[in-house]
């Protein structure tokens, strides 16, 4: 038995309400359950009971044993003194107020009938990818699309973190931040660790100063991820690495350890070299490129700001020393929409929350102009019926599964919260 099972039976009384009585056998009419806040403190605010003859306003609180009131220090609590019901599955014990009163007790178990708890037992079994698989198709759409605006949400939320760890970094300097998303977005996932390293061990002031020339940005990029390391017999390489060396003894900058970069198993187009160069050149076409990204409403818009090649060096080459059929190394229109969704939906939302504006909508017109992403995840859920037309959905179906189907939240999710309610 889990505590978010009895807040749920408890939240939208499925149980039998008619014939209620406490351990200590008075009768208990229930005119109003509570504010249901998931705050600290009691479970369920402003209840009103009606305990015996007396009516009662106050406080809820629910466990699944009674012993777990000590077993959580509530007795130590001020916040509990107003509770005037302690709802559980099993009373183990008795509990009592700083003045010595026993809590009125119900003990719920008596009064929940078997096909409920069967319904929740069948909901949560852990024999299945998701507990809801052969029903979540079932669902009503304006019950899943409100869902997945608040997952969609949930999501910037938590990814929004993020950005306030780094603008409190940067001295809330929104260009730097803004270089680190970027940096660690173009590393993708193999190299994205490494590439974030290297974005904060170089200060974005000098970013800034050296934009106007690509190289001396390129040979930043590339010296600091120990890619200039080493001979080569290219002259590019060596003119890269004379202008790293130039470049740290003029802003006295000192090495620091960073994460090696991979190229195994990466496709060419992603190896580090590439990423690297592009990135320079977007920082050497576009000064300012905060204001810019922050102005963008449309998933095209991005797509013409994004408009940059690798240097004209890489044209036939992915690594120093190795030529290759001569190719025009652009962003993938693939690689920019992880760009929006990884990076620029992240900082607009946290902008726009930090400067007291409302961007939902905006944000979600926005997301809902990228395509959707192709993963494992959205695959699954494409064979139980749930098909994606665009990033926004897939966005909220990985929020979905990740902190709400692993963790079996399924009483914490308006999916399972319906689906019971059905039954």
């Amino acid at each position: 038995m889990k505590e978010d099972f009895l807040h749920y039976l408890w939240r939208f009384k499925k149980f039998d309400t008619l014939n209620l009585v406490t351990a200590q056998n008075e009768s208990i009419t229930i005119i109003k359950t509570g504010d249901y806040l998931e705050l600290s403190g009691p479970d369920f605010f402003n209840a009103h009971i009606k305990i015996g003859s007396q009516k009662w306003a106050g406080n809820v609180e629910i466990h699944v044993k009674s012993s777990d009131w000590y077993l959580h220090n509530h007795e130590k609590d001020v916040a509990y003194e107003n509770v005037i019901l302690h709802v559980v599955w099993e009373n183990d014990t008795a509990i009592f107020r700083e003045n010595n009163t026993e809590i009125p007790v119900l003990v719920l178990k008596d009064y929940v009938e078997k096909e409920v708890l069967d319904n929740y037992n069948a909901l949560v079994s852990p024999k299945t990818w998701i507990s809801c698989e052969k029903q979540i198709h079932e669902i009503d759409a304006f019950v899943f699309k409100n869902w997945q605006e608040r997952l969609f949400f949930e999501r910037l939320e938590r990814k929004s973190k993020f950005v306030y760890e780094l603008l409190e970094e940067t001295n809330q300097d929104w260009e730097a931040v803004l270089f680190c998303l970027l940096a660690k977005n173009f590393g993708l996932n193999t190299n994205g660790l490494a590439f974030l390293q290297m974005s904060k061990s170089i200060p974005f002031s000098i970013i800034r100063k050296e934009s106007f020339e690509v190289e001396n940005l390129e040979s930043l990029l590339l010296g600091t991820l120990n890619l200039l390391d080493g001979e080569k017999e290219d002259v590019y390489f060596k003119d890269l690495k004379f202008r790293y060396f130039y470049l740290l003894h003029k802003y006295q900058l000192e090495k620091t350890f960073i994460d090696p970069v991979q190229f195994f198993k990466l496709r060419p187009d992603n190896f580090p070299t590439i990423r690297l160069s592009q990135l320079a050149n977007l920082y050497h076409k576009h000064q300012n490129l905060f204001s810019k990204i922050i102005a963008l409403k449309s998933a095209k818009s991005v797509y013409e700001l994004l408009n940059v090649f690798a240097s004209s060096y890489w044209q036939n080459h992915y690594q120093f020393d190795k030529e290759s059929p001569k190719k025009a190394k652009t962003l993938s229109k693939s690689f920019v929409d992880l760009v929006i969704i990884n990076t620029i939906i992240p900082i607009q939302f946290a902008y726009s929350n930090i400067m007291g504006d409302s961007a939902s909508e905006d944000l979600i017109d926005f997301m809902n102009e990228v395509a959707p992403e192709k993963n494992a995840i959205i695959d699954k859920f494409f064979s139980f019926g749930i098909k994606s037309k665009n990033a926004f959905e897939t966005q909220t179906l990985l929020e979905l599964k990740n902190e709400y189907c692993n963790h079996k939240a399924c009483l914490k999710c308006a999916i399972g919260m319906e689906l019971l309610k059905n039954n």
